[in-house]
């Protein structure tokens, strides 16, 4: 099993796990853009296979949750694990969602589906800016209020769009503590 690391470290933060048949420069600009904006170094894995375990017939969507479930079950690596799928995410409260992740817990997963523009570079952005903001969410980061910043709640394509690929100050202060407490530096 090969690794592609981002970052000087040998040590991997993050493991940024493609899920099924998903765009592999996706998941490098994912990764790349952990280990640049908030300083995580990142290793994007080879591919898992499909989620067929969290498929939901009714509503031809997948669950979020149960893949979250089993990116945590996955103990070899590093600390925290990214899943990155193509297929449709939904929880059971919202029809969809761009990503999920678990407060301060281990695991998170992000969607390419509805991210897609005939612009590929539109495509990356979007997705590296999901990325950042699901671990914003493992490192303990809730919801922002400031309305352009990452960490602030994003339920539809423009507002995504809207925003630019940076944390307030305040949020990146909390992310520097969480990095400092978790790991033992700043």
């Amino acid at each position: 099993m090969t690794r592609h690391r981002h970052g000087t470290s040998e040590e991997s933060h993050v493991d940024v796990v493609p899920i099924g048949r998903v765009d592999v420069l996706a998941v490098s600009v994912v990764a790349a853009n952990l280990q640049t904006l908030i300083g995580l170094n990142a290793a994007a894995l080879p591919p898992h296979p499909d989620p067929e375990y969290a498929y939901l017939p009714l509503r031809s969507q997948y669950a979020a949750g149960e893949i979250i479930k089993a990116l945590e079950s996955i103990h070899e690596g590093a600390r925290f694990k990214l899943g990155v799928v193509q297929c449709d995410l939904c929880t059971p409260i919202l029809k969809f969602v761009f990503g999920e992740s678990q407060l301060g817990g281990k695991a998170a997963v992000i969607s390419l589906h509805r991210l897609r523009d005939k612009d590929s570079a539109l495509t990356y952005l979007r997705a590296a800016k999901i990325g950042l903001h699901e671990t914003g969410h493992l490192l303990g980061i809730g919801h922002c209020r400031t309305p352009d910043c990452l960490m602030a709640f994003v339920s539809s394509i423009d507002k995504l769009d809207s925003l630019p690929s940076r944390f307030c100050s305040a949020c990146k202060y909390e992310i520097s503590r969480s990095l400092k407490h978790i790991f033992g530096r700043t």
